[in-house]
Parts: structure tokens; sequence; C-alpha cells
């Protein structure tokens, strides 16, 4: 059985569209020369496809010196995906969101006292980004320092209906999570402002409050799945 003849126009075309949908990035008219026969009336071709893609789903266009298959352009605000990606917090960050919550209002300084440790910028910056801490004005000491508190997404997200629902000293040594440490940092009122500062005040405090922010920072990382 002998088959028809090929419309060679419509075989350009075909082997033309099946180019532009293949080549992930967009076609040159060399790189199209290559591709279909020396009488192929590229320019032409291009103008049939444009037109037959106007107002479709996907366009043909020219970009960055090539011809390539996008989506309208209209279209694209409509097809956007929006994942949720989980990621497990670091210790250094669990421990800061755990003095900022237990000391609130708290500068940056305060909480590096408190850790024993410089506190990266990254760290609040991450806090900041999920959400979970917020500035709340400036102390009114030497440099107006920033302070920092926690948001009602943080609220939401570890189910507290504010912030004095905070697991106390006295429930976080029922959970076994700490042990008798003198209640000196992590205080039920949260206010850091009223703690004295001074370290030569309380020896080894530092080591103290570390201990007992990553003690806080291991009863909050129950429900950090964000």
């Amino acid at each position: 059985m002998i088959s028809e003849p090929t419309d060679p126009r419509a075989d350009h075309l075909r082997l033309l569209e099946a180019l532009l949908f293949a080549s992930q990035t967009p076609v040159d008219d060399d790189a199209i020369k290559v591709r279909l026969p020396a009488d192929a009336d590229i320019p032409s071709l291009l103008a049939e496809l444009v037109e037959h893609y106007r107002g479709r789903g996907v366009n043909v266009v020219e970009v960055a010196g090539g011809w390539t298959v996008r989506t309208a352009s209209d279209l694209g605000p409509r097809l956007k995906l929006v994942q949720k990606i989980s990621r497990k917090l670091s210790r250094a960050a669990m421990e800061t969101l755990a003095i900022v919550a237990y000391h609130q209002p708290v500068t940056r300084a305060e909480i590096e006292d408190i850790r024993g440790v410089v506190v990266s910028s990254g760290t609040l910056d991450l806090l900041m980004e999920i959400g979970w801490i917020a500035p709340k004005g400036r102390r009114q000491t030497v440099g107006r320092p920033v302070t920092w508190g926690t948001t009602d997404a943080f609220l939401l997200h570890f189910g507290l209906a504010s912030a004095a629902d905070l697991p106390g000293i006295e429930e976080l040594r029922a959970a076994g999570l700490i042990g008798p440490r003198p209640e000196m940092t992590l205080s039920e009122t949260g206010k850091l402002a009223d703690l004295p500062m001074d370290s030569a005040e309380a020896p080894g405090a530092d080591a103290e409050a570390e201990a007992e922010a990553a003690a806080a920072a291991e009863e909050l990382g129950g429900g950090t799945s964000d």
C-alpha cells in the first residue's frame, strides 16, 4: 500500500513545533536551521505557530534571542504552587526562642548574657522570618537596643492562649526537663529587665541559664515541625 505524499510545509511545521516543545532553552534561528530542511521557510513557519498558539494556554514567544513555548502570561498567577516545607530548628534557635518567650521583652545582649554565647543575627532573622518573634520597641537605656517578644503566630503554633500559659519552672522540673537549679533566669514573670545582669553577683549563672534555656527549648521543641 502506497501512502499519500506528506505535505512538506505541514511536516516542517510539526518538526518545528516539536523542537520548541522539546528544548529546555530558547532555540535560536541557527539551531532551527540545523534541524529543519534547507527549503523550509522558517520565518513563515514561526509566524504560523505564533498565530496558532495565540490566545491558548501556552504561547510561542521570542525571548533571549531564541524561540520557546511559554505558559500564557495571564495564567501564570493562577498556576503558582505553594509548598509547605518542614524543617527542624537548630538547638541555638530553639534556645533563643525559649529565652525570648520566657523573658520578653528581651534584647539581643540579654539573650547572649543568658546563653553565654554570641547570638547570630541569622538566628533572630530566622525566627522573625518564621513569624514567631518580632521587635517590641526599644529599651530606654544607652544605645536604645531593640527588644524582642513572641507573636500571635508563636502562640497559635504551640497552642497557647497567652505567654502566661508557658510551662513554669515547677512544670519543667516535674517533667524531668531540668534539675533543682536556682530560679534566677527562667523567671515566672518573664521580665528580664527586673533581673540582675551583673554576672559577678551570680557565679556560674551563665552555665545554669544556658542549661535552663536548653531545657525550655526541649519543651518547646515538641511542636516545631515547620
